[in-house]
């Protein structure tokens, strides 16, 4: 940290140099203040683990020009969803070339160097290899921090340091994250053949496409699985809530073994070769959990806010976005000269004008809902569509209306009518927070 040594003392040190303390850090620097982010990892990006994809008006936010130096892996041009039974699945598809593409497929470890890389362009100090123990306090302000080196002071510092941020949690601005609230995220990257995956995926050299999965081994467990496709690899993986594997004891990867086995997955990484395997925590309580964002002094910004949206499996531009909203309030700060309570404030006041926490409230209700509900929505009512269109597509000499009203009649008796109904408010509560109120 020789940069630093020189007077123990910068405007602002951003604690994690993912994609949200990379953000707030150049917004900073491109006001021409001093910001130093400290990184545990041995480079930006080598603890970082996601799905695959950023989106681009996000990025564009803090890197306009990115798509002319940034190290793309694909661009997705069609998203599948995909319910996968014991050996059945059904899949919904979008397909769109936009013109300008929604997201791009990257590698967490090659996007994230390069992101440093630009900020380092701006004037940040990048100081990696660095763990931030506590944060030091004084007269009730964060004024620095404290590393296994030496402590360092600031008029600011900004805490991106992952789903289970220490920090935050020492200075109360948030409790301990409950296993319901959090979900653990398997990944592997399958070396496969480009010419293998524009085949089996129907796409061109530089298209994407992206599968969220549904069912398969996670049939009545509150998971998700997914697949992305790079330019020479397919990342996929999963994510399951710490109680769902705390209740079952069983392992992430088995999961994940199961669905790779799957009659509708094995044969899109057939003769693959598994070259990474990652795991991540990911914050998952959504808006309910969100902690205090703000203090004297310090601000909280991506997954340390527990800032995913997990309908949509957005996580990383929800990160820039508060780290660019972060940056910025703090530019307003130190041109103040005042870094209390009260002007940090502002962070969360903005944010809650943006589309992150607009989101993320419009889909408050989600998360309860699903806990509740999760043997239904995640095994009964997939089997059933499953099963529908099996009996949709078959030829077996019964006219079709006897068909129709077999399967109509038999699942209302298996679901019975108190369930259905009760089923019915439990998808209206959830339209209704989402489009109404």
């Amino acid at each position: 940290m020789s940069e630093l040594q020189k007077d123990n003392k910068t405007d602002v040190i951003i604690v994690g140099a993912g994609p949200a303390g990379i953000s707030a850090a150049v917004m900073i620097a491109r006001a021409g203040f001093r910001a130093v982010v400290i990184e545990r990892g041995a480079f930006s990006g080598s603890k970082n683990v996601f799905g695959g994809a950023v989106y681009t008006q996000s990025v564009k936010e803090i890197f306009p020009d990115f798509e002319k130096t940034a190290p793309l892996e694909r661009k997705n041009i069609e998203h599948k969803f995909t319910i996968l039974g014991e050996n059945d699945s059904t899949i919904v598809s979008y397909r769109n070339k936009h013109e300008d593409p929604v997201s791009y497929t990257v590698m967490r470890g090659k996007f994230d160097r390069w992101m440093a890389d630009e900020a380092r362009k701006e004037g940040v100090i990048i100081v990696e290899e660095t763990v931030v123990r506590e944060l030091i306090v004084e007269n009730e302000k964060v004024i620095g921090v404290k590393t296994e080196l030496e402590d360092y002071y600031s008029d600011i510092v900004i805490l991106a340091d992952g789903a289970n941020s220490l920090l935050a949690k020492q200075i109360g601005l948030r409790e301990d994250i409950e296993p319901k609230d959090a979900a653990v995220s398997v990944k592997e990257v399958i070396k496969l053949d480009k010419a293998k995956i524009n085949d089996r995926f129907l796409i061109n050299d530089d298209e994407g496409c992206i599968y969220e999965l549904f069912g398969g081994s996670m049939l009545g467990k509150l998971g998700l699985g997914f697949i992305y496709t790079n330019k020479e690899s397919i990342s996929i993986g999963l994510g399951i809530t710490l109680d769902e594997l705390t209740k079952t004891g069983i392992k992430p990867y088995e999961l994940l073994d199961k669905i790779k086995q799957h009659p509708t997955i094995a044969p899109l990484i057939k003769d693959g070769e598994v070259i990474e395997y990652s795991a991540h925590l990911i914050p998952e309580g959504g808006y309910k959990k969100i902690p205090t964002l703000s203090g004297a002094g310090v601000m909280v910004a991506g997954d340390a806010a527990m800032l995913v949206n997990n309908m949509h499996w957005e996580g990383t531009n929800l990160a820039m976005i508060s780290g660019k909203i972060a940056g910025e309030t703090a530019v307003i700060a130190l041109t103040k000269g005042d870094t209390g309570e009260e002007t940090l404030a502002r962070y969360q006041e903005h944010l809650e004008k943006s589309f992150v926490i607009k989101d993320l409230y419009a889909y408050r209700n989600l998360m309860d809902i699903m806990h509740d509900k999760k043997e239904v929505f995640l095994d009964v009512y997939l089997r059933k569509i499953n099963a529908f269109f099996e009996m949709f597509t078959s030829v077996n000499g019964v006219p079709k209306r006897k068909l129709y009203r077999t399967f109509i009649i038999n699942f209302i008796k298996e679901r019975g009518i108190g369930g259905l109904c009760s089923d019915a408010w439990s998808i209206f509560r959830l339209i209704w927070s989402i489009i109404v109120k």
